[in-house]
């Protein structure tokens, strides 16, 4: 999950005044709507305000591949899976699944995150395009190069897709996909590739923030860091890009989403819908964000 900080209130203090804020529920709800208070997401859940979880489908998974590889781009060994549909034989186009901060490349597929392995199932078996989703280790780098020598994004690019050739997938055009500290990263990822790489992005909830000052400490190195990697103002760089945002009512970084939804000329797919920051959210909307994806290798 990402981090958000809060402007007036700590979290910590809110939390520990958490019944009574629950039960001056229309006071907080003017608050977290201006995004005056932290810890909406947690606020939203006790109110009831989340929309409900997100069910994995009880479906059977394709071929899954797990393994590890040395990084020189991150100077760390790094773990890495790819699920396929059920039923598909072949080469297969690939949506690269970066994941959020303090988790790994198991989140994606793991029932208790987001079990994407099963949704692909389930979508595949709707009539969705096949595809392969990959994942990997980024760490907490916010998927960028870092001034320690972390450099997550060189590692996706230069390590990580020659990987997946190895595993017959065509990275010739790839898909993208991301939620939280990933959602920022495959939104930056793909502005960096280009349309000519990649057809289609969808970020979920993405850690986004209008100012350094708002930042979540360790996500970038300093304010040069911030001015150069943010997303924030630079829509046309996914030019020729099919885009998705989603993010929930109830999420931290809902503001700063709906302010990068609304600089697009012309506005990008997904929604925003009661939610949380958390997986039960993304569980929610993955099969519409998989067929979106999907979509761009039909």
């Amino acid at each position: 999950m990402g981090d958000a900080r809060g402007s007036r209130i700590s979290r910590r203090g809110l939390l520990l005044g958490g019944t009574g804020v629950a039960v001056a529920g229309g006071a907080a709800l003017a608050g977290i709507e201006s995004e005056v208070l932290p810890g909406r997401a947690w606020l939203y859940h006790r109110l009831g305000r989340d929309g409900g979880e997100g069910v994995v489908p009880d479906v059977t998974v394709g071929a899954f591949e797990t393994g590890v590889f040395r990084s020189g781009s991150r100077g760390r060994d790094v773990g890495w899976a790819i699920s396929r549909p059920p039923g598909v034989s072949g080469v297969l186009p690939v949506v690269i699944a970066l994941h959020g901060r303090r988790q790994d490349h198991t989140s994606a597929f793991r029932s208790d995150r987001l079990g994407l392995d099963r949704f692909l199932a389930a979508a595949v078996a709707d009539g969705v395009a096949p595809f392969a989703i990959a994942s990997v280790d980024g760490g907490e780098s916010y998927w960028h190069d870092r001034a320690d020598g972390d450099r997550a994004g060189t590692m996706v690019t230069d390590e990580f897709l020659p990987l997946l050739e190895d595993h017959d997938l065509d990275t010739s055009r790839i898909g993208l996909i991301g939620w939280s500290m990933g959602g920022f990263g495959v939104l930056r990822l793909a502005a960096l590739l280009g349309g000519h790489r990649v057809p289609a992005v969808a970020a979920m909830s993405p850690a986004l923030w209008r100012d350094f000052d708002d930042t979540a400490p360790g996500a970038y190195d300093d304010r040069a860091d911030f001015d150069a990697t943010t997303v924030m103002g630079r829509q046309r760089d996914l030019d020729g890009i099919a885009v998705r945002v989603d993010c929930g009512e109830g999420d931290p970084f809902y503001a700063a989403s709906k302010e990068y939804v609304e600089g697009f000329v012309q506005r990008p797919a997904g929604a925003f819908a009661l939610g949380d920051h958390d997986s039960g959210y993304w569980r929610r909307i993955a099969p519409s964000v998989l067929s979106f994806l999907g979509e761009a290798f039909a």
